[in-house]
């Protein structure tokens, strides 16, 4: 690893680095050989349709159309990642978004050709299954699978059901994508005069910048005035799209017979509805160091009032640059504690091909993980220098590690491992960087600005996704009970909820209660948010567990990351030693962030001092 290399100044793609840059060639060598592939997964679609009516053969038939299902899959993630990590690589691309697009069609073709096979299969008795897979090991290999999948039986339709509701896929992306362009293309994004007499038009990362780094408040009220005044001139809008989402989902636990729009998105993993709701009751019972932050924030800021724009510009001030080459032997090192094994494939991960790490013309924003099984997962960064790059980059490669362990232990069919444990490794890392940074440095601002990181990101990841999760809920048994959902009703129920949370610790204004329109979760991927914070009150137990047992507990842990999809997650995090169906989980960040407000407070003091 080499040292001491600041970001490249280019953003021309093509003049960056090579080894700044992730390896498609591991997937596909070019086009030529993705369109040979693409040619194959067309031909194995239709070979699985031609199955039908072969299930109740006996155990070779159904190992049969096993097989190929799994043959499908796998040359799937292959077919799909190539044109879309490359589309990600320059989102101006029009023919490689093409090709992309070209892969999702297939795809709706893929799931109307494989319509048939749940129906069918559950028309054999279990037992009958049971016995085939007495008789054949490798059909055995299905058991979780073939069992789930009678569990879920009274919620599967007959063929003719099922097709429809194949069909019925094409319509439900339409409100998130009618979301995405009213706040993309459509959005009116204001201008405003900062106290400076500079202008500033007010997108989202300007909005997210302002706070983020301005500190005179009446430039922080202005952004926030303006970019909630757009929400709000459109307000009635975004509630007619929430609507449809809500009654969406309304419409699809009916048509399986589901009591509730919770217990429908739930019962897939076997989560019982008890959890989020236990969730919901536990941390809106802990919200006293969530408010015990604001006050301290307020204090040190030497505010009279304290609103939630105000939530995010540091309290000490930090300019310190982090350079990519300089953090990767660091955040490897940061890993010790979970074994030389862990650490040597997280040295790997970050040596080379697997991360696209600068910015450049075109990029797509933000940052993410995807596993391409048969290869190995790639990583998306947009690298700036900053620290919370570097805990992103800890981040991401917990996901990474994730993966690679689940797809190294796992066969294809269980190697994805579930969105309810997906975010456990990747704030266990960052909550083990967090330690070893801490140690390194005696200095109180710099201790002051690495806490505040970290009290932010329980914030973030815990407190305010279980007030999204409260929400959403909430605003989804509206369409339970044939109540009205309009912007006033759905206005009213979050500026509930966040005094709820907040209490008088931020002074409310009139304009907080349109907020919950900014949150592209609720358009996009509804009971999504709630498995940001199962996750992380997993991790914190698992960091507890990991100062008193560290051995067993290490031991546990890879187990978890190891065993994908291979059973339920609830039972998966049982074993690693988290119940989520008792308190102690979220008792624990409850705890964690007491602490470490406690601390902030010490280390702002010795500043002072």
């Amino acid at each position: 690893m080499t040292q001491s290399k600041a970001k490249p100044e280019t953003r021309d793609r093509a003049a960056i680095d090579q080894r700044y840059r992730w390896k498609l060639a591991d997937i596909f060598d070019g086009w030529d050989a993705w369109q040979q592939s693409y040619g194959e997964l067309e031909k194995m679609i239709e070979r699985f349709a031609t199955l039908q009516g072969t299930l109740a053969k006996g155990p070779e038939a159904l190992l049969a159309a096993l097989t190929l299902e799994d043959d499908l899959g796998q040359l799937s993630y292959k077919v799909w990642f190539y044109p879309s990590l490359m589309y990600d690589e320059d989102q101006r691309d029009n023919d490689i978004n093409a090709r992309r697009q070209k892969v999702s069609i297939l795809f709706a073709k893929a799931s109307q050709a494989s319509a048939w096979f749940n129906p069918e299969l559950l028309a054999v008795p279990l037992e009958t299954v049971r016995a085939w897979m007495q008789q054949n090991d490798d059909l055995a290999l299905y058991r979780f699978y073939i069992e789930d999948l009678y569990r879920q039986q009274e919620h599967v339709l007959d063929d003719k059901g099922e097709r429809l509701m194949s069909y019925s896929a094409r319509f439900n992306s339409a409100p998130g994508e009618a979301y995405g362009a009213l706040t993309t293309a459509d959005m009116k994004h204001p201008k405003v005069t900062l106290q400076d007499g500079s202008e500033l038009t007010v997108t989202q990362g300007a909005y997210r910048a302002t706070l983020a780094t301005n500190r005179n408040q009446a430039d922080r009220r202005v952004v926030f005035d303006a970019l909630y005044g757009a929400y709000e001139t459109n307000i009635n809008t975004y509630a007619a799209i929430y609507d449809g989402i809500a009654q969406r989902d309304w419409f699809h636990a009916q048509a399986r017979g589901y009591s509730s729009t919770l217990e429908a998105a739930l019962h897939g993993n076997n989560i019982p509805t008890s959890v989020v709701e236990n969730l919901i009751d536990a941390t809106r019972a802990g919200t006293e160091p969530l408010r015990k932050y604001h006050r301290l924030r307020k204090k040190v800021l030497g505010l009279e009032q304290y609103h939630l724009f105000d939530g995010s510009v540091p309290l000490v001030n930090a300019d310190k640059k982090y350079f990519y080459d300089d953090v990767l032997e660091m955040i490897v090192e940061s890993v010790a504690p979970l074994g030389d094994d862990y650490q040597q494939k997280m040295r790997s991960a970050v040596g080379g091909g697997w991360i696209d790490v600068y910015e450049n013309e075109g990029k797509r924003s933000g940052a993410y993980s995807a596993g391409v099984y048969g290869v190995h997962p790639y990583m998306l960064l947009n690298y700036n220098d900053t620290l919370d790059d570097v805990f992103t980059l800890a981040h991401e490669l917990g996901h990474s590690l994730h993966t690679l362990l689940s797809h190294e232990a796992q066969p294809f069919r269980y190697a994805s491992y579930t969105i309810f444990v997906a975010e456990v490794a990747s704030t266990l890392n960052e909550a083990l960087l967090l330690e070893l940074m801490l140690s390194r440095t005696d200095a109180p601002a710099e201790r002051a600005v690495l806490l505040q990181h970290a009290i932010d990101s329980i914030v973030g990841t815990f407190y305010s996704q279980v007030l999204f999760a409260n929400w959403e809920l909430e605003a989804h048994r509206l369409a339970e009970r044939g109540e009205p959902i309009n912007s006033d009703s759905l206005s009213a129920l979050y500026m509930g909820i966040l005094r709820d949370f907040y209490a008088d610790d931020i002074d409310h204004l009139d304009k907080y209660k349109v907020t919950w329109a900014r949150i592209p979760h609720f358009f996009r991927s509804p009971y999504y948010v709630y498995q940001y914070a199962t996750c992380f009150a997993s991790s914190a137990m698992l960091l507890s567990q990991l100062e008193q047992d560290r051995e067993g507990t290490v031991g546990r842990y890879l187990e978890l990351l190891r065993s994908g999809g291979s059973d339920f997650p609830m039972e998966q995090l049982r074993s690693a030693g988290v119940d989520l169906d008792k308190p102690e989980a979220v008792q624990a960040t409850v705890d964690q962030l007491d602490r470490l407000v406690d601390r902030l407070s010490s280390e702002i003091d010795a500043i002072g001092s």
